[in-house]
């Protein structure tokens, strides 16, 4: 982002809004990431450098920063109730859907943690995380452990979507599904709920507070290692929230199942390509 000039004309505005707001459902829509949207459109270095040091930065970035941060509320709460509705009513082929949002979005997640090259430590990064969220999620899995929304795993919500968008590739959505808080966290947040909107907020901004420096300093040192260790948590939980049950109940339902599998991937290849088409920063 130009930090020359802190005056932006009315079409940049709008199109910084828009941005926001495309960023603000990759925060919310399973299977895309806003942080790596922010990445993608240019705009993730500014926000890191604002939440890691905001009373430094704040007359440089925040005017620029505005019209993206509007744009994000709007794109975020704007989708959180049809999210919810769908995952409701039709869980199985909702989920499948997003695992091809996800599965379409792995190349570009891939390419951009190669953007500064590979090396053995990045490959290692990928495996050892993948493993570690096999082994936690499985774990859980198998110990048939409920979750019960309450404050605490808001808390936990708000977290994993601060984490989602400080940490580029990383969807909060892919986290919170295996242990049954996505929907009533989406719920919440499209209904207004105060019991979820006010741990949610404070475990988001507890997180920023806490990690935003540490991990602005990781990825400008370890790029790679650290952008391959996301990649390999995206893996392993999409995987996890796989309905391998809903694939053998019916052969109408495997159809519909991989139609929408299909429908992901191809909306995901649409969205990378519409990416690149935007002139970064």
């Amino acid at each position: 982002m130009n930090q020359k000039s802190t005056r932006m004309t009315p079409v940049q505005f709008v199109f910084r809004v828009f941005q926001g707001a495309l960023i603000g459902l990759g925060a919310v829509l399973p299977g895309i990431s806003g942080g790596v949207l922010s990445v993608i459109f240019g705009i993730y270095k500014p926000i890191m450098e604002l939440l890691s040091n905001p009373f430094k930065n704040f007359k440089t970035h925040v005017p620029k920063l505005i019209p993206v941060f509007i744009g994000g509320v709007i794109g975020f709460l704007g989708i959180a109730n049809l999210l919810a509705f769908f995952l409701e009513k039709y869980p199985d082929p909702s989920v499948c859907l997003f695992i091809g949002l996800i599965g379409g979005m792995l190349p570009s997640l891939f390419r951009e943690a190669g953007e500064q090259g590979r090396s053995t430590g990045s490959y290692v990064s990928l495996v050892v995380c993948m493993v570690f969220i096999f082994a936690l999620l499985g774990g859980l899995g198998a110990a048939s452990v409920v979750i019960t929304p309450n404050f605490a795993s808001y808390l936990f919500c708000g977290f994993c979507l601060a984490l989602s968008v400080i940490a580029p590739g990383m969807s909060f959505s892919t986290l919170l599904m295996p242990l049954g808080l996505y929907t009533p966290f989406v719920d919440g947040i499209g209904h207004l709920d105060f019991s979820v909107l006010i741990p949610g907020g404070i475990g988001a901004v507890v997180t920023v507070i806490c990690l935003a420096k540490a991990i602005n300093a990781l990825f400008e040192h370890f790029y790679s290692i650290a952008f391959h260790g996301i990649v390999g948590i995206v893996i392993a939980a999409t995987v996890m929230i796989i309905p391998f049950g809903s694939f053998a109940a019916s052969a109408s339902q495997c159809i519909v199942n991989v139609i929408c599998i299909v429908a992901g991937v191809i909306a995901a290849l649409l969205l990378d390509k519409f990416n690149s088409s935007v002139e970064k920063g």
